[in-house]
């Protein structure tokens, strides 16, 4: 540790400053602390506090990162990166290739309009190596007050303090369509194929109308979609919605580290990423086009239990294993906590978290983990609301009580059915879901079912991997002896095959 001596003369062990700058050396003199050498001049009290502010929130080899980072966008050697500026051509030229423009511009914007003295001034040209620190600071480990500032900048491109519902609905696209290009460019999909799962910018268009959800004028009330774009917003109204909105800083952190390669190793930021999106498993070997979009992908994931969100694995899609119920009763018993993803005949698509593992039995099952989603044409995920414990029920075989899948509700009034001869379902909400608060999820209350998908998520339990290996045919003789003498083959024998292959 650096001492200053006339720190210690004040009293102190050794400068609280020391780490970068201290602010008793008197003025004029050159001092070079981690990285970070600059020309003390005179200072007001605000640059000073803000400024040294920003720098403590780095350690010094993160300091160093920083420095090497601005020196590398300048394009100049380190004895003179300090000296000079940023502008948004060398942005442009920073950036990977084919990030897009409009981002680039936006974060030119947001260093851009950051003053190291705390007083206020026109929007310069140049970005200096003070405002690319502070710019940092801000948004990786800044408050939701810091970062408002940043984002109004972002979206408007000047110093105006009012901003449209429309521009902020443009920016929230921009932050989702970047994120996506960046898990793509960066090589960051951990498994999952672009080219099977939907396209993905209308699932972008419909997550950023999700995010906007939060955002409230300066009354405070909830606005109509249409009515939310129309308003106008302060910068209060943006700090409460960063606030309450904690995708928003996770996707400005990825944007910021990914792009500009700086602090992509420290520990928040990889936890970012890591929680971003799950590794898939089980569709390489499998041709189908999953109802999955990334935008979908991200949103769902981050309302699992954090211990599952690190992995998903495929084990039914009835594009690919047919329409059997009994084929999907044995596909997803004892294979732990998954997801159930549908579509309907008229193209809505929603599903259900399962939190616990399914059994075949005419009982509920699960807990309060458990939920019910939207992914199209909304995004939205509907939690227990503690008035019954219908979480989860599957039957098979029986006369007195309900065969089929059903979150959610009551016997002939689930939020989610899924018939036991697979082509029907109901999503029955008048108004809502007793068990989700979740409204009707299908276009008709009664649909038939087009698509269904379920995606194991999390590690499959050791105790449930021995019995993983059996289906409802292993335990029902009669069931196989029927289908063999019918001629047809154990169509589940061979997919269970491919999955364990997969795993391997």
């Amino acid at each position: 540790m650096i001492r200053c001596n006339q720190c210690c003369l004040e009293g102190f062990p050794s400068c609280p400053f020391s780490s970068f700058i201290c602010p008793l050396i008197s003025p004029g003199n050159r001092v070079r602390f981690s990285g970070f050498h600059h020309i003390l001049e005179k200072m007001g009290n605000a640059e000073s506090s803000s400024y040294q502010k920003c720098l403590l929130r780095f350690l010094p080899e993160e300091q160093r990162e920083i420095d090497g980072t601005f020196d590398n966008l300048a394009g100049l050697n380190n004895e003179k990166a300090s000296r000079k500026t940023v502008n948004l051509q060398m942005l442009k030229a920073f950036v990977c290739k084919g990030f897009p423009e409009s981002m680039t511009i936006r974060l030119y914007d947001g260093m851009r309009s950051i003053s190291v003295t705390g007083k206020a001034s026109g929007l310069s040209d140049q970005i200096s190596k003070e405002q690319f620190i502070v710019f940092l600071s801000d948004v990786l480990r800044g408050t939701a007050e810091e970062k408002s500032f940043i984002v109004l900048r972002m979206i408007l491109g000047d110093d105006r303090e009012i901003v449209k519902g429309r521009q902020v609905q443009e920016f929230t696209e921009d932050l989702v369509a970047t994120v996506v290009y960046l898990l793509k460019h960066k090589k960051l999909l951990k498994g999952w194929n672009p080219e099977k799962i939907r396209d993905h910018v209308a699932g972008g268009k419909i997550l950023a109308t999700q995010l906007l959800s939060e955002l409230r004028p300066a009354g405070g009330q909830e606005l109509a979609e249409l009515q939310l774009i129309n308003s106008t917003y302060d910068r209060s109204a943006i700090e409460n919605w960063i606030f309450k909105t904690p995708q928003i800083s996770t996707f400005l952190s990825v944007i910021v580290t990914q792009s500009l390669s700086v602090m992509q190793t420290h520990t928040e930021n990889q936890t970012d990423i890591v929680n971003l999106i799950p590794k898939c498993r089980g569709n390489k070997k499998i041709a189908f086009v999953s109802l999955l979009d990334f935008p979908s992908i991200m949103y769902i994931n981050s309302h699992l239990p954090a211990e599952l969100q690190h992995q998903w694995r495929l084990l039914f899609s009835s594009q690919v294993h047919g329409e059997s119920f009994s084929k999907l009763c044995g596909q997803i018993v004892n294979q732990g906590p998954c997801l159930l993803v549908l579509k309907d005949s008229e193209g809505f698509i929603f599903g259900g978290f399962a939190s616990q593992t399914w059994d075949v039995k005419p009982q509920f099952q699960g807990d309060n983990r458990c939920f019910l989603f939207s992914m199209f044409p909304c995004l939205e995920v509907y939690t227990h609301t503690g008035y019954n414990d219908h979480y989860m029920y599957l039957n098979h075989g029986q006369q007195t009580m309900p065969n089929g899948l059903g979150m959610g509700g009551q016997h002939n009034y689930f939020g989610l059915w899924i018939d036991s001869n697979f082509g029907n379902g109901h999503s029955k909400a008048k108004p809502r879901c007793t068990t989700y608060n979740s409204p009707q999820l299908s276009a008709q209350d009664n649909f038939l079912l087009d698509v269904l998908e379920v995606w194991a998520v999390g590690d499959l339990q050791e105790s449930l991997i021995f019995k993983g290996k059996t289906s409802i045919l292993d335990v029902d003789p009669e069931a196989q002896a029927l289908l063999e003498m019918t001629g047809k083959s154990r169509q589940s024998e061979g997919l269970r095959k491919l999955v364990e292959d997969d795993e391997n």
